[in-house]
């Protein structure tokens, strides 16, 4: 009876082994397949808001503007997690979702209100940069079983919240397209460090909010953004 047990014990040990062989070998490329990662590094976020109005019943329609906005400078973390597909020994085309957690750190600005040309009233403004994220496709040169160069094409989104003395905080969400190129180099037989540069254009959006002393502003906003990143994945 033991020895009958062992044997099932091996006869089992040996078809795992060997699925788990045939699994690896049915791949096109070592690229191919599921993976994780996660990434830190260094981002600048450049506003552009356009002339908009102040409005209130009873009173005649305000010309609002922004001006002195500066970047947002900040560090950044990410999270992206996606699938290659093998097209041959040579080239994946991968599919991938990203999030970056967390918020920018703080920029600044002065909001600006005028009638008929003449400046009425300025007020300083601070505004941040949270829930980025991505989805992207990434076709990619196997340069061979450790190496990997890619780029990357797909969607993007931003939340661009803003507040100051007479505008209580607000949110307006921004959505665009984003390009990235990028590398990755295999250091132990799953884990892979990687390095990538990722560039994002946000169209345009209305910016509404109400002031403290009840005019409705709306402002068109719009923006860019870059991020250099390193990290470390896993390739199952």
């Amino acid at each position: 009876m033991k020895q009958l047990k062992m044997s099932a014990l091996v006869l089992a040990l040996t078809s795992i082994a060997t699925g788990s062989a045939m699994a690896q070998s049915s791949k096109t490329n070592a690229w191919e397949g599921f993976y994780g990662q996660v990434g830190v590094g260094f981002g600048i976020f450049t506003p552009s808001i356009s002339n908009g109005t102040a409005t209130k019943a009873g009173y005649p329609t305000f010309t609002t503007s922004a001006s002195n906005v500066n970047n947002v400078n900040t560090g950044l973390a990410n999270l992206a997690a996606g699938y290659n597909f093998g097209i041959n020994q040579n080239f994946i085309l991968g599919i991938g979702a990203t999030y970056y957690p967390g918020a920018s750190s703080s920029a600044t600005g002065t909001l600006n209100t005028t009638y008929n040309g003449a400046v009425l009233s300025t007020t300083a403004a601070t505004y941040n940069v949270k829930n980025l994220y991505s989805v992207v496709l990434t076709p990619g040169y196997v340069i061979d079983k450790d190496k990997l160069a890619y780029a990357k094409v797909g969607y993007t989104g931003a939340t661009i919240g803003l507040s100051s003395p007479v505008i209580p905080y607000n949110a307006t969400n921004l959505t665009g397209y984003t390009l990235g190129i990028g590398y990755k180099q295999m250091v132990t037989s799953s884990i892979y460090a990687f390095g990538e540069f990722n560039y994002a254009s946000y169209g345009s959006a209305t910016a509404s909010s109400t002031t403290t002393t009840g005019f409705n502003v709306n402002n068109s906003a719009k923006g860019t953004g870059t991020d250099l990143l390193v990290g470390l994945g896993y390739r199952f």
